[in-house]
């Protein structure tokens, strides 16, 4: 499959699957920014991707769970500090 690419891509494609788990976790801390700031419906669309971002992380269902129950961006921000601390 990455012989369709040229060496520089190959690289740029195999950094980015190696820091696949930072880059999920920075999104998470955006996204907390985000949930902030943001009000109505797209505060639920925010929600729905930071659910996302967690499953990519391999946070457990049942935290995911409680923290999508609870939407409290402060909780999400706790998570984020213990992902990247």
């Amino acid at each position: 499959m990455l012989d369709d690419y040229s060496k520089h891509q190959q690289k740029i494609i195999k950094r980015y699957y190696n820091n696949i788990e930072q880059i999920s976790a920075q999104r998470l801390a955006e996204l907390v920014s985000e949930l902030y700031l943001a009000e109505g419906k797209k505060k639920e669309k925010l929600w729905e991707s930071a659910a996302k971002a967690m499953e990519k992380l391999e946070v457990p269902k049942s935290r995911i769970d409680h923290l999508i129950a609870k939407k409290d961006p402060a909780l999400l921000a706790g998570l984020v500090k213990e992902l990247m601390g």
